[in-house]
């Protein structure tokens, strides 16, 4: 044959389905993008310098795994649907007397010229949107960078090895297709009729049964803990629940519609329904598909945003105060001690030479313990407790502090006789009006407050907590410290708290910051075995990392919902070209008998409106029902701002549903345009 027949045959197939082959190369060429700009992010110097810089990376990382696997078992979902509905130009091929060899060859020259294409342009635009996505990166993060165009060899090389793989098994996929088909199969094989399927009540009642599973926990998981632990589980559950309420509750719809007699029988819904019951099998998959890819955006983004916006928030809740100072003593003669008088003195001393005033003051001890509430008993000496042998949500912190810390922190006056007690606690409806703290003795609670949570050293627990304020301390405190386990001593931990707020920015913090540290490490040291370990802790330090941690997760859900977002539009896009050329012939039938234009519009709307918006409501319900359970978990990053994570999610939400209102404009008019032949009238 002529040299370079095949590679004219090959772009002439492309050009001529145009239709197809353009979203496929665009989805191509965005894979390839997004995948050297996150494998470049992941390699990136700029990143790897700053404080946290390498948990970043290590999640950009993860993420190009991630985009890389999506993208093999998508570009096989569209590669076959090409392959699908050019098997009647090959099948024409073989009749003219081309064998599967030449048809292979000219197989081969589309995967090369689809791969080039790809390759090329991904590679030269992710090239250009690496260094925005690097300047976007370390601004989310609060970093500073100079604009310069920089190449990756090392992600240049990841790139090419794996599409050039992906391309390579696309190529193998179609020639399997084609070789397993006789002539006549590839000719007719737009004419294959399917049978109806049936709607298969037992599949169809399992999702509801399992969705309403997965629903249930979501709804009455109170721990975060145990949210994190059921998430998966749940998350698997509705996956599958999806797929069959789509696949055989959607046959059943259909068969209910039908049954419907004055719904039925109308001339657009008579159309509709009777096309959707022969092909919704394989449309339940392809929507349950999208209505999966909508949820985990809508839930990436969401949760991703509202951690992002909300990082001030957990600061202030993870860091009670700019700097918190927390010291573990080996005794109460220890904690009585000098040493925090010491410290404190210290500290002022820091703060007064850099011209800074202390505000907001913390300072007081605590014995400190995590236990069971056992009917106003608090267990701290489970053995099950050590061995992890427990449910956690059973478990709860507590603290046991002086009267006279308390009344200074509050500028309060109050006074306990021996066996009473204030409390504070994160759970008020689970203490009665007496306690007792294993074998310490009972304490009549004389009053609960409300008001402590600002001096809460650990406000972001995701443990009930009770503050136990008594008198005679000391007294109260020696049967607990005699409690013993198997694995240590004590459970009974001895604490002093201080910390303070300052009305300066973050370099003044760090650098008083480091002044205490340094004056601290500077202090006499105990040669006995009594030991005073301390921890310094500051907002200003911190927050580089938690923004760099909040800004790549948010950067990373972005780039994620991008690529799941190609897949759910390129999805309801193929969906739609499917569909119309399989009923082109159908409509052109209804035509000659009479049906109008119009009326092909209505039956065109019916069809669409009815299956096409129920992924994207059925991804609300999912996020509906799923909110708490995603509150619980963000508590576990030091999140509490629920009102916050309610705007933000209806904003995503609503974002995405006119989205898809403008993908449902323009898939609907393609559909149009190819079962009634308009190229241009709008539906």
């Amino acid at each position: 044959m002529k040299r370079g027949f095949y590679l004219k045959l090959a772009w002439t197939g492309i050009r001529k389905n145009k239709r197809l082959y353009t979203p496929y190369l665009l989805t191509c060429i965005g894979m390839v993008m997004m995948y050297y700009v996150v494998t470049f992010l992941s390699n990136c110097q700029v990143l790897e310098s700053m404080r946290g810089g390498m948990t970043l990376q290590s999640m950009l990382n993860f993420g190009s795994w991630v985009i890389g696997i999506f993208a093999l078992i998508f570009l096989f979902y569209t590669n076959s649907f090409l392959i699908r509905r050019r098997k009647k130009e090959f099948g024409l091929y073989n009749i003219l007397g081309m064998g599967k060899g030449n048809l292979a060859h000219i197989l081969l020259w589309e995967s090369l010229l689809v791969a080039g294409i790809a390759l090329a342009a991904g590679l030269l635009v992710g090239i250009v949107i690496s260094k925005l996505a690097e300047l976007g990166m370390v601004n989310l993060v609060n970093g500073d960078i100079t604009f310069t165009i920089s190449l990756s060899p090392d992600a240049v090389m990841k790139t090419l090895l794996l599409f050039a793989v992906i391309f390579f098994l696309l190529l193998l996929n179609s020639l399997r297709q084609i070789h397993l088909t006789n002539p006549i199969e590839l000719l007719h094989s737009e004419n294959t009729g399917e049978k109806p399927p049936k709607a298969n009540w037992l599949f169809a009642i399992a999702g509801v049964a399992i969705l309403g599973i997965a629903y249930f926990i979501a709804l009455t998981i109170e721990d975060p803990v145990e949210a994190l632990v059921w998430f998966f589980a749940a998350v698997i559950m509705v996956i599958v629940s999806t797929y069959l309420l789509f696949v055989s509750g959607s046959v059943a719809l259909c068969r209910a519609l039908q049954k419907n007699k004055k719904y039925y029988y109308k001339t657009n819904h008579f159309v509709s329904v009777s096309s959707m019951v022969y092909r919704m099998k394989r449309n339940g998959a392809g929507l349950a598909s999208i209505c999966i890819l909508y949820t985990m955006v809508l839930v990436m983004l969401s949760t991703t945003v509202c951690l992002y916006l909300g990082t001030e928030d957990t600061l202030r809740t993870r860091y009670p105060r700019n700097i918190t100072i927390k010291a573990m003593v080996s005794d109460l003669e220890t904690l009585n001690s000098e040493k925090p008088q010491a410290i404190t003195k210290l500290s002022e001393q820091a703060v007064t030479d850099n011209n800074q005033e202390m505000k907001n003051i913390l300072n007081y001890r605590a014995a400190s313990a995590s236990g069971f509430f056992d009917h106003g008993t608090i267990r701290i000496g489970e053995e099950r407790f050590y061995d992890s042998q427990l449910d956690v949500s059973e478990m709860w912190s507590f603290y046991v502090v002086p009267i006279e810390d308390y009344n200074r922190m509050t500028q309060s006056n109050e006074e306990l006789k021996p066996g009473e007690a204030i409390i504070y606690t994160t759970r008020p409806d689970a203490v009665s009006d007496t306690i007792a703290i294993e074998n310490a003795g009972p304490l009549t609670v004389k009053k609960s407050i409300s008001d402590f949570a600002d001096y809460d050293i650990y406000p972001d627990s995701t443990y009930p907590t009770l503050y136990v304020f008594v008198s005679e301390y000391e007294e109260y405190l020696k049967p607990l410290l005699q409690v013993t386990t198997e694995n240590e001593p004590s459970p009974v931990g001895l604490n002093w708290y201080y910390g303070f707020d300052m009305d300066c920015d973050d370099e003044t913090q760090i650098k008083i910051d480091k002044e205490i540290q340094k004056k601290i490490s500077q202090l006499p040291r105990d040669n006995t075995e009594n030991y005073f370990e301390l921890w310094s802790q500051s907002v200003a330090v911190n927050r580089s990392e938690f923004y760099i941690n909040n800004g790549g997760l948010f950067f990373l859900a972005l780039v994620l919902g991008v690529v799941f977002l190609f897949a759910a539009v390129l999805i309801v896009y193929y969906k739609q070209i499917s569909e119309g050329y399989e009923d082109q012939s159908r409509f052109e039938i209804m035509q000659k008998v009479g049906m109008t234009k119009k009326e092909i519009r209505k039956s065109i709307n019916s069809q669409v409106l009815t299956v096409f918006f129920l992924p994207i409501i059925t991804a609300g319900v999912h996020l509906a029902f799923a909110f708490p359970m995603i509150s619980k978990l963000l508590v576990l990053f030091g999140l509490t701002n629920t009102k916050l994570l309610i705007w933000v999610t209806m904003a995503c939400y609503l974002i995405f549903a006119l989205f898809y209102i403008l993908v449902y404009r323009i898939t609907s008019r393609a559909y149009y345009s190819i079962v009634s032949g308009a190229k241009e009238e709008n539906i």
